[in-house]
């Protein structure tokens, strides 16, 4: 990558639960040490859902340099060390010119909720609670029509009406019924605090 590029790092940190202030305040303290940093242009921290307990803590720099500069500094290591034990590193990114999340310099602190993507099981679960009881019904409604069709047939109409009715109906219904459940944030991971 070119050297004169901007670089962003974004660092995922699963932070201790209740120590969700302490941790804005730490990371509002790193804030203020990186500003005075030579080619520091921004940062931020955003965290996932308002219940969650991962954090993506945001930094820009104007060149590899400059970043490399500021992760090597003791400021940086007094900074990462004041953090104790209240979270843990699961996850960091660089990337460099238009693909870092900063347009512009400056800094910001925001918390906004994104979608929590639900594990696999929990999505087959939300699809099947509908689906049986559906599939059941057709079946039972349509038998006496298609008892004697081929199965091939039978199957074909029951999924052309099946389909468009847990497409647009049942599964958005059962996806909102089950959303504190399915959108509930997972556990954080047990292990030391990281950087």
């Amino acid at each position: 990558m070119s050297e004169k590029q901007p670089v962003t790092v974004s660092i995922a940190r699963t932070v201790q639960p209740g120590y969700h202030r302490q941790f804005a305040a730490w990371a509002h303290a790193g804030q203020e040490l990186a500003r005075e940093w030579p080619g520091y242009l921004g940062s931020g921290w955003v965290r996932t859902a308002p219940d969650s307990d991962e954090w993506h803590v945001m930094y820009r720099f104007a060149d590899v340099d400059s970043l490399q500069d500021w992760d090597d500094s003791q400021e940086r290591r007094w900074w990462i060390d004041s953090a104790g034990e209240i979270m843990e590193i699961t996850r960091v990114e660089h990337r460099t010119g238009i693909e870092g999340w900063f347009d512009q310099p400056g800094d910001v602190s925001i918390a906004v909720p994104e979608t929590v993507v639900p594990p696999r099981w929990k999505q087959a679960v939300s699809i099947f609670l509908p689906f049986f009881p559906l599939s059941l019904l057709a079946n039972f409604l349509l038998h006496p029509v298609t008892g004697h069709w081929p199965l091939v047939l039978s199957v074909l109409l029951n999924i052309c009406l099946l389909t468009p009715l847990m497409t647009y109906l049942f599964l958005p219904l059962s996806t909102r019924l089950l959303r504190p459940w399915l959108q509930a944030p997972r556990k954080p991971r047990k292990g030391s605090a990281g950087r």
